[in-house]
């Protein structure tokens, strides 16, 4: 008796695969190839949303290199992500260090530093308008309490970058606080023990000892740093609106004012594709640059 199964049943067990991937297949092809493939076609072209769009070839390029808006704008961002990372790891690593340790109430304060990354952007950041205030704001009335000048964190060009660097840090640290400790935690007692035999002192074990165990840990608070520095929006947009004198405009913030400001449809895409393409190579370089120092 032939034991092989009936042929509407080995018709099912052929296409039962592809029944179970076709939601996943489906969402790839709406939500990813297809806005990947209108955003290169629209790249080629000028529409406003309203009219038809107008094959123009390579302007939307040649534009490109000759914003020097645009250019500001990456500068400005570039300015951001050099107060920004380093500020965050230095923080993070502090923070998760300290938290590491055997302290009272270790629970509530790993939880209340990570309470702002849940937090709305928004809301933190109207928070931190209110205290970046230049009359009514709480940082400037605490140095008038004692007698210093008031300051212009957000409508002076040289201070502007680095308040919203400071913000952007406060909101996001406790990302990276978490991260670092499962990193500090991951590293095995007994090095320090052995290390603490030898002589070596608090500085040498987190040099010699620490450091290089937390290296992929480092490497990854990097990474998600840079990227999330790109993608610098909603600060700038609420707190400054790119001024004074575009020196928040970051380059998130100029892609969306040509889209939905001027309604540049084709040409913020064109912008929006090189900027993720820019990101791409900031990071390859961060990788190769981490692992040979490893």
């Amino acid at each position: 008796m032939s034991t092989q199964p009936p042929k509407y049943q080995q018709l099912r067990n052929k296409l039962l695969p592809y029944v179970i991937v076709s939601p996943y297949l489906i969402h790839l092809c709406l939500f990813v190839l297809f806005p990947v493939a209108f955003s290169i076609l629209l790249t080629f072209h000028k529409w406003n949303i309203i009219a038809p769009m107008e094959y123009i070839g390579l302007d939307n390029f040649r534009h490109l290199f000759q914003d020097r808006l645009f250019w500001k704008a990456i500068l400005n961002t570039g300015r951001f992500l050099l107060i920004h990372i380093p500020l965050q790891i230095v923080v993070a690593l502090a923070l998760a260090y300290f938290l590491n340790e055997k302290i009272l109430m270790r629970g509530f304060f790993r939880a209340t530093f990570f309470m702002p990354v849940v937090i709305s952007g928004v809301v933190v950041t109207i928070l931190w308008q209110q205290l970046f205030g230049l009359e009514t704001g709480l940082l400037n009335r605490l140095l008038s309490g004692i007698g210093l000048a008031r300051v212009e964190w957000l409508s002076n060009p040289k201070l502007s970058m680095a308040s919203i660097a400071i913000m952007a840090t406060w909101k996001n640290v406790g990302l990276y606080v978490i991260l670092f400790l499962v990193g500090l935690q991951s590293v095995p007692k007994s090095y320090y023990e052995a290390a603490e035999v030898d002589g070596a002192n608090a500085w040498q074990q987190f040099r010699y000892i620490t450091l290089p165990a937390i290296n992929p840990t480092f490497f990854m608070v990097v990474i998600l740093s840079t990227i999330g520095g790109f993608s610098l929006f909603i600060e700038p947009y609420i707190m400054t609106d790119g001024g004074p004198l575009n020196t928040t405009l970051s380059a998130m913030l100029y892609i969306y004012k040509q889209a939905f400001g001027y309604y540049h449809m084709g040409y913020s895409t064109t912008l929006g594709l090189f900027f993720a393409l820019l990101i791409m190579v900031v990071v390859a370089v961060q990788k190769y640059t981490i692992e040979e120092k490893e």
